[in-house]
């Protein structure tokens, strides 16, 4: 054999080996292979954020001035009641004060009997009576709250005795007639303002989660 040709067969045999090397070593790839993910990150310990605590309480301040002495009080009602709400108080504030000023204008006011303070129970209750001794009927209409704001709030630590504050500016129609429907008084077209100040007040963490009216005023 020459010598060019014994070259090409010694080239020869040392690739092969190298292939037979590399398929050992490597393995072997069938198809499509996605490249290697990299390694996900480590864990962080520590979150992106943390939460600032000892800030205002936005349910409060966003009502009455976070140092004032009825912030104090709301913010214990929080401590002594946990699931306690400034704005979802008032929120039940709203819906209540129509449901017991249109049934107190109405003279149906048995259903309120939950809702109301012994003392508001019975001066209401007196009222309506004198209405119906005198034959008087009132139809009243509610349009709505235009205006609401918590005024005070105050807490007693020893009993868990909440009372808050609430005043409000309404309007309405409301007619005055007697026996025979003759109007006294009002118009059912003309829209009235109402001014009102009521006092709730609950034991704070009782079974009974109903605020009762416990005095009005102007």
């Amino acid at each position: 054999m020459n010598t060019p040709l014994i070259e090409i067969l010694v080239l020869a045999g040392i690739a092969v080996f190298l292939v037979l090397r590399l398929r050992n070593v490597l393995g072997t790839r069938e198809g499509f292979e996605k490249p290697p993910m990299p390694a996900a990150a480590p864990a962080r310990e520590r979150r992106d954020f943390e939460v600032i605590e000892g800030g205002p309480d936005l349910d409060i301040t966003d009502h009455v001035p976070e140092d004032s002495a009825a912030a104090k009080a709301l913010s214990a009602m929080k401590r002594a009641e946990p699931s306690f709400g400034v704005s979802d108080f008032l929120s039940g504030a709203r819906g209540a004060y129509e449901m017991i000023l249109m049934g107190f204008e109405r003279g149906e006011i048995a259903d309120l009997r939950p809702f109301l303070d012994d003392d508001v129970y019975e001066t209401f209750e007196t009222v309506v009576q004198q209405r119906q001794e005198q034959g008087l009927v009132i139809e009243a209409e509610f349009i709505g709250v235009r205006e609401l704001t918590l005024s005070d709030a105050t807490f007693d630590d020893t009993t868990g005795r909440a009372e808050v504050t609430v005043k409000y500016v309404a309007e309405l129609t409301s007619v005055v007639k007697d026996a025979e429907g003759q109007v006294l008084e009002g118009s059912a077209t003309a829209v009235k303002r109402q001014k009102d100040t009521w006092t709730f007040a609950r034991n704070m963490g009782s079974d009974d989660p109903n605020w009762q009216l416990v005095a009005t005023d102007e």
